[in-house]
């Protein structure tokens, strides 16, 4: 179920989020930690740091420093889409 999917995805991210205290957004070293153990074969260069660093600022839509969900999801839907060959 898709419903199911979705769960598996909040919690991973409030997950990850936690580790440094606030579970409702990931600092740098949390998106790292993220990309690398859950994502290394969605994204490319998941363990290279200055990578993580670009793609972090990309999706950092407000300049905070750190990631919402709702930012956080905007790579989901990228990696999704083009994975399902729906990116063109």
């Amino acid at each position: 179920m898709m419903e199911s999917a979705i769960d598996i995805l909040m919690s991973k991210f409030k997950v990850y989020a936690g580790v440094d205290g606030s579970s409702v957004t990931l600092s740098r070293d949390e998106f790292g930690k993220l990309v690398k153990s859950e994502l290394p074969n969605f994204l490319q260069n998941s363990g290279d740091s200055a990578a993580i660093d670009e793609l972090m600022r990309s999706l950092d839509k407000n300049n905070d420093g750190e990631l919402s969900f709702m930012e956080f999801w905007q790579l989901i839907g990228h990696l999704a889409s083009k994975h399902g060959g729906f990116d063109q």
